[in-house]
Formats: structure tokens, sequence, C-alpha cells
């Protein structure tokens, strides 16, 4: 699931919302990867909070082994936040369209992605579109 915005426009509260309230209905582990940890202090503390910059994370790559590491590591998650991925990619699009399709070919049919994409609808690329 793609939450799109421009900046200010509440895609970090609306995930922020979303784990609060996943972390009382789900029976499963809750995980949050971001860029910069600006949310931490909002989250309630069963979530698990991971801050790309703490591990050099660059590009669409690392990202993705570093994703497939921590879903790797935790055979109980079931719901994962994305937030700030637009960054970890300099601002690709449509490389952002190919990630996409690594997460969507591997997500274990159990575990939902949700993620945050920093730009207005009409930036958006056919390869990112199809995933709203």
């Amino acid at each position: 699931k793609l939450i799109v915005g421009s900046k200010g426009s509440g895609k970090t509260k609306t995930i922020i919302d979303m784990m609060n309230k996943a972390v009382d209905e789900s029976g499963g582990h809750i995980v949050c990867i971001e860029k910069g940890m600006k949310s931490t202090y909002n989250i309630k503390s069963s979530v698990r909070i991971i801050d790309v910059d703490d591990y050099n994370i660059r590009g669409y790559d690392q990202y993705f082994g570093f994703f497939m590491g921590v879903l790797a590591g935790d055979y109980d998650i079931v719901e994962v936040y994305l937030d700030g991925v637009l960054k970890v990619g300099d601002g690709d699009i449509e490389g952002l369209g190919v990630l996409l399709d690594k997460f969507s070919d591997i997500a274990p049919e159990h575990v939902s992605i949700i993620v945050t994409v920093s730009c207005s609808m009409d930036e958006l690329t056919d390869s990112v579109r199809k995933y709203l």
C-alpha cells in the first residue's frame, strides 16, 4: 500500500496512527523502517523502529537487502511501514517502481508493506502508480 503526498501533507502522521492501531489489533510484530528517526516519540514502544541512517543505507539495492534481512530475522512480522524511501533512492521515482516490484515479488502473504512516497500524484510513474 502506498501513502502519497507532498511534504507536510500528513503522510507520516497517517502511518503513525496506522502503526499504533496495528499494535492494538495485530497478533504479530510491527516494524517501522524510516530515514531520520522523526517519529520515535509518537509511536508505541512495542513497534520496532529502525533508522536506515544508522546503517548507512544508500540507494534502493541496499535498502532492499536491508529490508530482506529484517524480514529474515523475525518471522512474526505482520506489518512493515517504510517512511522516507524516496530519500534513500535520491528521489528516483522510476527506481522506486523497481523496488516496489521487488517487494511485491518477495513479500510473504502474511506481511503487509505500507510505504510513504513524498511527491505529488502527478509525479508518479506508472510503475509506482500500480501500487496505489
